[in-house]
Order: structure tokens, then C-alpha cells, then sequence
């Protein structure tokens, strides 16, 4: 291969593998990046071709030249107007929906128990908090400020405590997590910093995503290097699809399946309703014999959530059931005689088609042999932003991109009909934290869920609320409350952790007599314990339950009456960002806490223990 006079003069100073790379991209029409190598100092021509090396390995289907021919003809195909459905017809998607409470979902969540203690679990937490105010990873916010329990905390003591009640003896349930550089230092450190809370550091894997891919100027496929910077390329994030080349090419995937493990719980960063429903999953997972189910809930007819769909070509008769985004959907139905496009069901109020959420489950044999054969590559797309009508040229720079819910493309025909969903009410299962303040203001006065901070945090106290109530207990909800313009039902606070209840089939143990259990709407309630159960209690204030495994509690008879905690609305730009964030703080007034048995004698005796740090023991 001759080399080209603009790279001639880096023969001695570049690696041979880095460039035979620049020589090889340099005839592959990306010869504008090398225009001022004859001008630039050595060490940014060692930078770009170590970028470009980089890059090159990292993009699984076949490196740089790969990612370029795929670009030319996805933005060949954009621009003609291409339409990625064609001749795929969509039906009504067939799946499970279940209501907490009903025979049926507590008949599906003990199958789902019999199976979670051989599940595997994949956070994918490529992000940072920036766009919420945030100046870390998401993975690092409080989930709630009751007891400042982080994201990355609370799923490590979930998955902690379905291994000690229902793993068999001696083994540790893995946890792989999928970083991106970004995120990757802060997560390391965030877990070394916490004794990786709890878990053994071998049970955790980290994958990292990389740097992204190059941004493309034009329908060439031209990469675009930086403006301010002729030595690096600007690059852009591939999409979360790339997990399942990285669970491949790391080789986690088949070690968990050569551990005994069945199961992979695929799931992302600030989503603390992401666990109740899981045993849900699986005992769906289990009847049908799915290799992949995803979690969905009811949607609304247009919702800006990606509708799971069943789609069936017309040529090839091949079926799969699958995410198809909100804004394609209507016009699909449309142009295959549903002429009212998406609608409601008059007799759910719903659409048919109901919404991804992004929680998936896999049979872990299944999706090891079909990672073999793929190499967990996912389906790729574009989409540019135009500036002329000819759409020749772009807005700004775009890239490829790819979603891990396009799994089933790879799901072969025949096996088609074990693709499938489990939809359950949002309440229960979905509410991601995901937009700053001022943005979630905008949503909810359209009507829509804010997915802020403080709606996160506000819901994950309501599926506990909702989960008591559906047994018989007493908790009424506060009224309304507004903070920085967001608007949420702020108690009671009920904070339940794993170790105490796992899931709505594991409350009736903790509380046998539900109709003794009354919480007022101005309380706090937090309960750590494996051995905790609540008989009576009437509580009016804050109540702490914070017991050491070992120990056995008995509550009964219980009557908590204190000044409780208090939300007091916060507007100082300089407070900490997850105050900020939230617009609120809480301010501890009074707080009964209980630790061992004799604190419930005790507590029957006295009205108030005095102001108690929550943070300290929890």
C-alpha cells in the first residue's frame, strides 16, 4: 500500500499498525483530517493516530472502515427518504399484563421467586448528571434524601439481599456494570470509596463503552475533527445497544452462564422503581419460555415512549415483537390501514401498544448462543438534522447510533413467539430521574411525567405506600406539595430496604395484620432488618427501624407520636446540587429509632428520642 505524500513524513514516528490505519482511512475519502499534518507538531500527529487506533478497535463491526462503509449506507438511505419499516405491518403485540393484587400476579411472582436467586444483573450507567444539575455520575445521586441511599447503593443491597434469601448456599450473584470513559474513574472510585457496599469486589465486572464513535460532516461519511483542536476527532456516544457486544467481547456473558447463572436483569442508572417487580419477570420469563421479555407499562395513546410492537414482514412473512419509537409508530399504523393510527382502547384507556421502559430479561443460554453468532452487534441508524431541502448538508455533526431493546433482530424467526412483554402500571416499576428542573416543570404542565429529582424520589415513596395499601394497611397520602415549580405528593416517606421486604409477595411476613398498621401523611418511616416484623404500629411523626441482621424485632402495640421531618423549600444557588436539584431540604425535628427489641419497650414509654442523623445510621 503506497503511502500518501501528506503522511510520508510520520513513516518513522507513527507505530506501523497506526499507519497502515491513517493510510488505509486516508483512501477511504478521510484524507481532509491529514490536510495540516505537515504543519502539526509530532506529538498531535502521535494523538490523532492513537485516537484514530483507538476508535478503530473499539467499533466492533469492523473497525473504522466498517463503521464508515455502514455510515455511507444508512446516510445514502436518510437521504433518499428510506424508510427502515418498510414492508414490516404492526399488530397488536401479545404479553402479559398483570395489576398487583390479583391472583394471577401473585401466582407469576412466587414462579419469579423460585428463579431469582440464579439472576445475573447489568447496569448500564454510561452517564453523567450534568443535564440534571449534577456535576457527577447519575449513579451517584441520592435516590432520596430520607436516607441518602445512592443509586449504585440501593441496586448493590437489593442484589445482596436476593442473594442471601434466595441464592443457594455459597453463591454470589454478579453484578456487570457498563461505563463509558466519562464515567468510568468515578464509578471505580465511587464503589472503592463505599467497600463496594457490601459486595465482594469479585462479583462485579466493569465494561467500558469507550470514547463513542467519530462524527460524521456529510452524506461522505467525513469525520469531523474538532475546531479547536486539528489533532482530535470529535466523537459521539454509540448508544447503550453496544452492551451487549461488550457482555461478548468480555466474555462475561458466558462466564455467568458457565456459574449456574440463568438469568441476566439488563436495567439503567436512576430508576428506583427498578426492582419491585423483577420476581414479575421472571415468573413470566419462566411460563413462556422467553429468551428476552421486557418490562413495559400501560402507555397512552402518542406518549413519548417507544411502543412495544408486533410487527410481521410482508415479504418474508418474519415476525418479531419489538420497540418501535412513539414517533414512528402512528404514521406505521396509518400505512397499514389503522387509519386512526395510535389511539386509546376504549376499554383500557391505553394503547395496544404498550410503553418500553428499557428493563429487560434474558435466558442467559439463549442469549450466550445468539451473542456467538452475532457478536452482539445491534442494528444501527442515523439520523442528521438537515439544512437544505436536497438534504446534502447537516445542521451539525451526526454518528451512528444503537439501542439495546433491538435485541430481537437478532432473535431468529422461528423463535420469534419468545420475544415478548410483561407490562405492569408505571407506579410500580418506572420512574427514571432524567431531566433538570426547569424541564420537568414544561412536562408536567402538559400533563406528563416531570422525571425530575424530586418526582423520583416522591415516587419511589408511593409504590411502598402503594404496596401496604394493597394489603390493607392505613397510609393516605399527603397533599400536594410544590418545590422550584415541581409538584409532588411528598409522603408519608416510606423507605423499605431490601433486607427487610424484597417485593409485594414478601409484605404480608412483615406486616401479618395490615389493618393494625396506620401511618398519618406527615410521617417518615424507614425499615432495615431481615428479621423485623410490624404487627401493630400507629405512627404520627418519624419512626427509624434500623436493625443489625443478626437481631430478631418484634413490633406491637407500637404508638409513635414525634414532630417528625419536615420539607422545607430550598432557592439558595449555592446549596449542594442534590439539594438544588430537588428544591427542597428535609429538616430532622423529631425521631424515634429503634434498633433491638428492648427499644420497642422503650419507645412505648416515650413520646420523642430527640433529633436523630438518619445518614449516620443507615
Amino acid at each position: 500500500m503506497s503511502i500518501p505524500e501528506k503522511l510520508k513524513a510520520s513513516q518513522g514516528l507513527l507505530p506501523a499498525d497506526q499507519l497502515d490505519l491513517c493510510v488505509k482511512l486516508y483512501n477511504l475519502g478521510q484524507a481532509h483530517i491529514f490536510e495540516s499534518w505537515d504543519t502539526l507538531p509530532a506529538k498531535d500527529r502521535k494523538a490523532l493516530a492513537a485516537q484514530l487506533k483507538s476508535l478503530d478497535q473499539e467499533y466492533a463491526d469492523g473497525g473504522l472502515a466498517g463503521y464508515i462503509e455502514n455510515a455511507k449506507k444508512l446516510l445514502a438511505d436518510s437521504a433518499k427518504g428510506v424508510n427502515p419499516l418498510e414492508d414490516w405491518k404492526p399488530e397488536v403485540p401479545v404479553g402479559f399484563t398483570l395489576e398487583l393484587g390479583t391472583p394471577d400476579y401473585e401466582e407469576t411472582e412466587q414462579i419469579g421467586l423460585k428463579e431469582i436467586g440464579a439472576v445475573g444483573f447489568v447496569l448500564v450507567a454510561g452517564g453523567l448528571g450534568e443535564r440534571l444539575g449534577y456535576s457527577s455520575i447519575k449513579i451517584g445521586l441520592p435516590t432520596e434524601m430520607v436516607t441518602e441511599t445512592c443509586y449504585l447503593q440501593y441496586y448493590i443491597e437489593y442484589i445482596l439481599a436476593v442473594q442471601k434469601k434466595y441464592a443457594p448456599a455459597g453463591r454470589k450473584l454478579p453484578l456487570c456494570i457498563m461505563t463509558s470513559n466519562d464515567t468510568n474513574a468515578k464509578t471505580v472510585q465511587l464503589l472503592a470509596n463505599n467497600h463496594y457496599f457490601g459486595m465482594a469486589k469479585s462479583q462485579i465486572s466493569i465494561v467500558i463503552q469507550g470514547q463513542g464513535v467519530p462524527a460524521l460532516m456529510d452524506n461522505n461519511a467525513k469525520f469531523a475533527l474538532d475546531d479547536k483542536d486539528p489533532s482530535k476527532l470529535v466523537t459521539k456516544p454509540h448508544g447503550h445497544g453496544d452492551i451487549h457486544a461488550l457482555m461478548y467481547k468480555s466474555g462475561v456473558a458466558k462466564k455467568w452462564q458457565q456459574d449456574n447463572i440463568n438469568w441476566l436483569c439488563l436495567f439503567q442508572d436512576t430508576n428506583g422503581l427498578a426492582f419491585h417487580t423483577l420476581p414479575i419477570l421472571l415468573g413470566a420469563s419462566s411460563k413462556l419460555n422467553l429468551i428476552m421479555n421486557s418490562l413495559a407499562v400501560p402507555r397512552k395513546a402518542k406518549q413519548a415512549i417507544g411502543a412495544v410492537t408486533k410487527l410481521k414482514n410482508s415479504k418474508t412473512n418474519e415476525v418479531r415483537t419489538i420497540n418501535v419509537e412513539y414517533n414512528q409508530l402512528d404514521p406505521l399504523l396509518r400505512a397499514s390501514g389503522y387509519k386512526d393510527g395510535d389511539v386509546d382502547d376504549p376499554k383500557t384507556g391505553f394503547s395496544p401498544f404498550p410503553g418500553n421502559i428499557n428493563q429487560l430479561l434474558f435466558k442467559v443460554d439463549d442469549y450466550v448462543a445468539l451473542l456467538d453468532k452475532t457478536q452482539g452487534l445491534m442494528p444501527e441508524f442515523v439520523n442528521p438534522k438537515y439544512k437544505d431541502e436536497e438534504k446534502t448538508v447537516f445542521k451539525k455533526p451526526t454518528r451512528l447510533e444503537c439501542m439495546m431493546q433491538d435485541f430481537p433482530t437478532v432473535v431468529p424467526s422461528d423463535q420469534a413467539d419468545r420475544v415478548g412483554f410483561t407490562s405492569i402500571a408505571a407506579e410500580l416499576c418506572f420512574s427514571p430521574v432524567k431531566n433538570a428542573t426547569s424541564d420537568g416543570q414544561a412536562l408536567q404542565a402538559k400533563g406528563t411525567a416531570a422525571g425530575t429529582a424530586a418526582t423520583g424520589e416522591a415516587d419511589q415513596y408511593q409504590a411502598i405506600r402503594k404496596i401496604m395499601t394493597s394489603l390493607g394497611c392505613d397510609v393516605p397520602d399527603a397533599e400536594p406539595e410544590t418545590f422550584d415549580g415541581i409538584t409532588v405528593v411528598p409522603g408519608p416517606a416510606v423507605v423499605v430496604k431490601p433486607n427487610f421486604a424484597l417485593c409485594p409477595a414478601e409484605y404480608p411476613a412483615r406486616f401479618p395484620t395490615p389493618d393494625k398498621i396506620k401511618i398519618s401523611p406527615k410521617s417518615t418511616l424507614v425499615i432495615r432488618g431481615a428479621h423485623v416484623t410490624i404487627h401493630s404500629l400507629d405512627l404520627d411523626g418519624a419512626l427509624i427501624i434500623d436493625v443489625p441482621d443478626h437481631e430478631i424485632v418484634e413490633i406491637d402495640g407500637l404508638v409513635v407520636k414525634n414532630e417528625g421531618w419536615e420539607r422545607e423549600p430550598v432557592t439558595d444557588d449555592n446549596a449542594p446540587e442534590i439539594i438544588k436539584m430537588r428544591g427542597y431540604k428535609i429538616k430532622r425535628v423529631g425521631t424515634t429509632v429503634i434498633k433491638k427489641q428492648r427499644d420497642v419497650a422503650k419507645a412505648m414509654g416515650e413520646e420523642d428520642f430527640g433529633c436523630v442523623n438518619t445518614c449516620q445510621i443507615l
